[in-house]
């Protein structure tokens, strides 16, 4: 089931990603071609306090629109992804965790990037100053853990890593996993 690479072009480097198109030769032989967007990888946090979700609201450009998600952000080069998380939720948040729990990984689109966020639930935590980057504006707010689970169920909340890891959390919870239990 695997492609091989025969070409590799690299038709863009931004500050974030790359975008390559490769030509391929499938497992069948026949050749195909395949834009790919590289991406260093990214985290996301679930901050809890108390069965509150400390959430940022961020206007996307992409889409047009300010969406409700959790504190996240891509990895640095050199930066693990605990490190990341730890950075990212004091920066958009002002909190520091003494507690930082890994609940496991996904790929964002695997059909064309090669990204894959980091989840890790924050616990325990203190409240600090935002350090918010430059170009970045951002508003704070908590939420219960449940209305944020009900948001992301009916469609509420658009963003996927945030949905993503909201539910892998509720689904750990309510399947009895504690949240130590999982291994990088």
């Amino acid at each position: 089931m695997r492609e091989t690479t025969l070409e590799s072009n690299v038709v863009f480097e931004g500050k974030i990603l790359k975008v390559k198109v490769d030509k391929v030769r499938l497992p069948n032989g026949r050749e195909s071609i395949r834009e790919v967007v590289e991406h260093p990888g990214a985290v996301v946090v679930i901050p809890l306090i108390n069965n509150k979700v400390i959430m940022v609201e961020q206007f996307r450009y992409p889409v047009g629109k300010t969406l409700l998600e959790l504190p996240a952000g891509k990895l640095d080069p050199g930066e693990t992804p605990e490190e990341c998380a730890r950075r990212e939720l004091e920066e958009e948040t002002g909190y520091k965790a003494k507690e930082m729990i890994y609940l496991g990984r996904m790929y964002t689109s695997p059909g064309f990037s090669s990204e894959i966020i980091h989840i890790f639930l924050a616990k325990d935590m203190e409240k600090g100053i935002n350090k918010t980057d430059e170009d970045e504006l951002l508003n704070v707010v908590e939420e219960n853990f449940e209305d944020v689970v009900r948001k992301c169920l009916d469609g509420e909340i658009e963003d996927a890593k945030t949905v993503v890891a909201i539910l892998r959390f509720w689904g750990m919870k309510g399947a009895g996993h504690h949240e130590g239990d999982r291994k990088r």
